[in-house]
């Protein structure tokens, strides 16, 4: 199954305050746009998984939904956002048209199952310690009700201690599977739980999106932020927001020549 146009999932890791989340948001739609991407703007209203407890997890559901509801309304772009807790499901779904189910918690059936039962696409994102055949599985609790609008998504593998890598037989085993393959550049890039935080080496992003725009991915998962340096989140891995169209181009181009 292929995805056209392509698809990129992007934004801020958490949302740190309303007028940024807009400014993020207004960006990469203009980009989007210009580039005929079909764009979905993605931020958390919480990071439920930080290293640390005293981490910035973000405004919490109630205000965080809030600003996600005029991202969609005021930007006019369509919402991804995650959720932990099965009961998040249905509140979150009455703004967002897709709901992430995070790495770590691909396993968790109720919040499989109660994810599916909102009908709104579901993007599994696959967990750092699972083999990609393993999403079917994680897939399956989700057509259980019956919802088949999902896609899965290749974040890299743990590699020993503080370290991912990407396997990109993944893509294909993934696809096999019957779904659209989403690729996330820069959470592949994270170095897990480095002291008090994750760390990660966002000089890595753009080459392996590149190498997986070679291999035909139907989208593109990015976390962007104009000050990465200074994000409250994920900011060692997340490109920077100047850099996301360059990049798109290259993408678009090298699966363009890769489909000929």
């Amino acid at each position: 199954m292929t995805l056209k146009p392509f698809l990129l999932l992007a934004g801020p890791c958490v949302i740190e305050s309303e007028s940024l989340t807009l400014r993020i948001a207004e960006h990469l739609r203009n980009i989007s746009q210009k580039l005929d991407v079909d764009f979905w703007f993605k931020a958390s209203f919480d990071k439920a998984n930080r290293t640390a407890p005293d981490a910035y997890r973000g405004p919490g559901l109630d205000t965080g939904m809030k600003i996600l509801a005029r991202v969609r309304e005021e930007i006019g772009v369509r919402i991804v956002t995650d959720i932990h807790e099965p009961a998040q499901a249905a509140p979150v779904a009455e703004t967002a048209d897709m709901l992430q189910i995070p790495a770590f918690l691909c396993r968790q059936t109720d919040l499989l199952v109660a994810a599916g039962k909102t009908g709104r696409t579901i993007n599994l994102k696959k967990p750092q310690f699972a083999a990609p055949e393993d999403m079917a599985h994680a897939a399956a609790k989700i057509r259980q009700t019956g919802n088949t609008s999902i896609t899965l998504t290749e974040r890299g593998t743990f590699f020993g201690y503080h370290n991912l890598v990407v396997d990109f037989r993944s893509l294909s085993i993934m696809a096999d599977l019957g779904y659209p393959v989403i690729f996330d550049a820069t959470h592949s890039v994270q170095r897990p739980s480095r002291g008090s935080s994750s760390g990660g080496d966002r000089r890595f992003v753009e080459p392996l999106a590149r190498a997986a725009a070679a291999w035909g991915v139907d989208g593109l998962f990015l976390e962007t932020h104009p000050d990465p340096d200074h994000a409250l989140c994920d900011g060692p891995n997340s490109l920077p927001l100047d850099r996301v169209e360059p990049l798109l181009r290259k993408v678009l181009a090298i699966r363009g020549a890769a489909s000929v």
